[in-house]
């Protein structure tokens, strides 16, 4: 797999993420300071209850940003299979014990972002952050190692 097309692919969509938090913060603060939402007396709430979902959106915003620049920042660099899984590392991962024979899952492990799902060339690559307990589980693990995480094993098929 190209990294190099993965990691703009993941850019183009925290990009497009970001825009969407972008179009709701600016609706929602105009919405906020808008002249028909100027409360008429105490039990008039529309204005507050405005202003706090511009907070909100604000911060999402600020949240979508953040994660845009952090990447953005990440260098796509290929692991070997003497590596260990680290920020960055796209990782072939298969669920044991499942009596299933499945293809194995990829995972990008991720500073940012966890959660977000990009599809490329076809597959579905799941951004993992380390913040998640399956990231902190794969973060320094090699290839053919098995991971445990409650009662399921993952087993590491490939790491690049």
């Amino acid at each position: 797999m190209d990294k190099e097309l993965l990691h703009v692919q993941i850019i183009s969509a925290l990009k497009s993420r970001y825009d969407i938090a972008y179009s709701a913060a600016k609706q929602a603060y105009e919405t906020a300071t808008h002249e028909e939402n100027v409360a008429e007396n105490k039990y008039d709430t529309l204005g507050l209850e405005a202003s706090y979902l511009a907070e909100g959106q604000a911060r999402r915003m600020a949240e979508a940003e953040n994660a845009l620049k952090t990447f953005e920042r990440l260098k796509p660099k290929n692991f070997g299979e003497d590596d260990a899984i680290q920020f960055g590392t796209l990782i072939g991962l298969r669920e044991l014990g499942t009596g299933r024979d499945e293809a194995a899952s990829e995972v990008f492990l991720s500073p940012v972002a966890g959660g977000l799902i990009v599809d490329f060339n076809g597959r579905q690559v799941l951004l993992l952050s380390k913040l998640a307990p399956l990231g902190k589980a794969l973060f320094g693990a090699y290839l053919e190692d098995e991971v445990e995480l409650g009662d399921k094993r993952y087993l590491v098929e490939s790491i690049s």
